[in-house]
């Protein structure tokens, strides 16, 4: 707990003053959102000025206190407030608030600006994302603390508004909080009783504190105003074991401007055109962006504190890094990114002869690769049985064992996915998840934010065609894979064969920049023999390669990606000696190799070319071009055994047959 008094006098002035700062910034461009900066100024008093762990000359202090802003909209609270700690956001920042190239956004990202811990706005995923931060602190404390040495036991703190409580994805990560008694964690409700609308009445009737306490936390209600009382709710916050914490901050929102505080108009910058008066009855002077030498005293003098703590923990440290080297080792390599150079060859190669489905072959693969990167963690949204996902050599994470790999989320898949984006964000740990493909389209925003950001996630989702079979259409993901290739900077992996599979798990934990999606089956496929395990292995890491090669004078290009290669290989050896077989098993990757390459692969003289996929088409069309043809499912699908849908809907080499034949 902190022992440091607390000077009530310089955190109301320095909370008036950020106030000052965000109603400038929003007038000056006539854009942001007022209601939060200036309602929580005094709870951004009380964590910056006095209660979170933190050093600005150190961001990424690996003990600091984690602070997520999930009402991003409000972004100005945390500009103005890093600002104010001495982060690298200056007041010629602060001006520019908004402004393109700007290091201060509309809504805070993550490797943009310092002291931002993710990138927040669309409601819900912060608190999603601190969540993760907690997973990913429990899981550091159980693989990186000593009982001679605890380098790690920080808090992460959550600022959510009631736009992200009444997001589901909230409600799925605080549910999975509360079960999995992530005691680290402090969530601060700006309870305001506005939304952007209207009042919140008009959406929202539940009881907050029994709701919260329904799920297994710990609740606390202050009026966020009182300096005095939120920092003694939030010491007792910290102090608290056993569960997560929340405490509901009743709050004016836009407070300073009393023609909108209290309404919805306070949300935006409805309140902007009455800061002259607003400044004036604050105490403030005329001069905008103004900051008090006092408050800029304050600052100094608490990040001397900061630093001093900092230095304490830093021989700390040290002195652990020197009795547990290996461990020492492993964190800073995690840190890195790095995975093994040799990682594909930890890998065995696939029997010749074997037919399985690539959800098995993941199975399979994943377990070398768990034990050659101990930092990857594993989860399934209830789903392992049937995913096949589970670290076999590890256990369940969990409060009886916080050192485990495998993550039951239950059946929460956006939740899931924005709580890996939050361990993510954290850099300790490598996450990954499992579920169903068609259950993407639950967890898009989340997928989306890890793209945005360069998280290096990765999603092992399967049943991923029509061969589900009999579960039907509802289950059958015939669009998902294509709406997950427009997706910019995620990289979708479908792999062929079992070798494929291989090559995408490798090639998946290698980037470093990014998610990565990987699309696998519930049926069995057949070996692809006709390229050797390295070429297979090695061609999924270039995107599209020469499965098959033509045996006389090029002819026809047959395209295809998944469980769908081998139509394609079946189709040629039926069409003759001119047809080459491209697999493609990601198209992002593909792109990214030079013209060289792609004429290698895709000669532009061959303008003979079918792709097959089992589902929609419109991507392919750039490969096969105008005098090209594709085979796919426009359509959504049906309920029977899935080789019977498959040859139903014309995903077979007979049908691919047809199609070549008729292009002349």
């Amino acid at each position: 707990m902190t022992t440091l008094t607390l000077n009530e006098k310089a955190l109301a002035r320095a909370a008036n003053e950020a106030r000052g700062l965000a109603m400038d910034a929003i007038h000056t461009c006539s854009s942001g959102h007022l209601g939060l900066p200036l309602g929580c100024a005094e709870i951004g008093a009380v964590l910056f000025g006095h209660a979170l762990s933190y050093n600005p000359d150190q961001p990424k202090w690996l003990n600091r206190d984690r602070f997520v802003l999930s009402a991003g909209h409000g972004s100005m609270f945390l500009y103005g407030w890093l600002h104010l700690a001495g982060y690298r956001v200056s007041l010629d920042d602060v001006k520019k608030f908004r402004v393109l190239h700007s290091i201060t956004p509309g809504h805070p990202e993550f490797h943009w600006t310092e002291g931002v811990e993710a990138t927040t706005g669309p409601l819900g995923q912060g608190i999603s994302n601190a969540v993760g931060y907690a997973v990913s602190a429990k899981m550091a404390e159980a693989e990186y603390n000593t009982a001679e040495h605890k380098i790690f036991d920080h808090h992460v703190v959550c600022l959510a508004g009631d736009g992200c409580m009444q997001e589901g994805v909230a409600m799925e990560s605080l549910a999975f909080a509360g079960h999995f008694k992530l005691d680290n964690l402090i969530l601060l409700y700006d309870s305001n009783d506005v939304t952007l609308d209207a009042m919140a009445s008009a959406t929202q009737s539940e009881n907050t504190q029994k709701r919260f306490e329904a799920i297994e936390w710990d609740v606390q209600q202050v009026d966020g105003h009182d300096l005095t009382a939120f920092l003694a709710a939030f010491e007792k916050a910290k102090a608290a074991h056993g569960k997560p914490q929340l405490i509901i901050c009743k709050t004016l929102i836009g407070k300073g401007i009393p023609e909108v505080a209290g309404t919805a108009k306070a949300h935006g910058e409805g309140g902007a055109k009455f800061i002259d008066s607003a400044r004036k009855a604050l105490g403030l002077p005329e001069e905008h962006f103004f900051v008090s030498q006092e408050t800029r005293d304050f600052f100094a003098q608490h990040g001397q504190q900061q630093k001093a703590r900092f230095q304490q923990w830093e021989s700390l440290f040290e002195a652990w890094q020197k009795a547990n080297p290996e461990k020492a080792r492993q964190l800073q390599t995690a840190l890195n990114g790095e995975v093994p150079a040799d990682l594909l060859s930890k890998v065995p190669e696939f029997p010749a002869d074997s037919k399985i489905a690539t959800r098995k072959a993941g199975q399979e693969v994943l377990q070398p690769l768990a034990a050659a990167v101990p930092w990857l963690m594993s989860g399934s949204a209830d789903l392992h049985g049937s995913t096949l996902n589970y670290i076999a050599a590890s256990q369940d994470w969990g409060p009886d064992h916080w050192g485990g790999r495998n993550i039951r989320f239950g059946i929460r898949e956006h939740g899931m996915c924005g709580i890996m984006n939050g361990i993510a964000y954290d850099g300790l740990f490598r996450a990954s998840g499992a579920t169903f493909l068609v259950f993407a389209d639950y967890c898009r925003g989340s997928i989306r934010l890890a793209a945005l950001s360069g998280l290096p996630t990765l999603y092992i989702f399967t049943h991923d065609s029509v061969g589900v079979g009999e579960d039907g259409p509802t289950h059958q993901p015939v669009e998902t894979v294509s709406s997950l290739r427009l997706i910019p900077n995620l990289d979708v992996i479908r792999p062929a064969d079992p070798e494929e599979t291989a090559g995408a798990f490798v090639a998946a934990l290698s980037r470093q920049d990014g998610p990565t999606l990987l699309s696998l089956t519930r049926q069995a496929v057949p070996m692809l023999n006709e390229a050797s395990a390295q070429e297979r292995r090695q061609g999924v890491a270039k995107g599209a390669y020469v499965l098959m090669k033509e045996k006389g004078e090029l002819q026809t290009i047959l395209m295809a990606s998944g469980s769908e290669v081998q139509h394609a290989v079946a189709a040629a050896k039926t069409l003759g000696e001119g047809v080459r077989v491209v697999s493609v098993p990601s198209f992002r990757r593909f792109e990214q190799q030079d013209s060289s390459y792609h004429e290698q692969v895709l000669p532009a003289s061959c303008t003979r070319r079918v792709a097959i996929e089992a589902g929609v088409t419109g991507l392919w069309w750039k490969y096969v071009g105008l005098k090209g043809q594709v085979v796919g499912i426009d359509r959504f699908g049906m309920s029977a055994p899935g080789d019977k849908v498959m040859k139903e809907l014309g995903i077979s080499a007979d049908h691919l047959v047809e199609v070549v034949n008729q292009l002349g």
